[in-house]
């Protein structure tokens, strides 16, 4: 799985902490992170799809 790099400010990295962990929903930040990005990426989806900018053949499958 490749590796990314991301600055973020401390008070958005304070707040994802408050989610992460035993008592949090993530185990560890980079889960955190990539559920996030697959909702967000969801969401810009459905909001192509409302205005008919997806692509007919586009099937989700990710080859990276």
């Amino acid at each position: 799985m490749p590796k990314i790099s991301v600055e973020i400010p401390g008070e958005l990295l304070a707040d994802l902490d408050e989610h992460v962990g035993d008592d949090g929903k993530f185990v560890n930040r980079s889960d955190a992170v990539r559920a996030s990005v697959r909702k967000t990426l969801d969401v810009l989806d459905e909001i192509d799809a409302r205005h008919g900018r997806l692509e007919e053949d586009a099937t989700g499958d990710d080859d990276e």
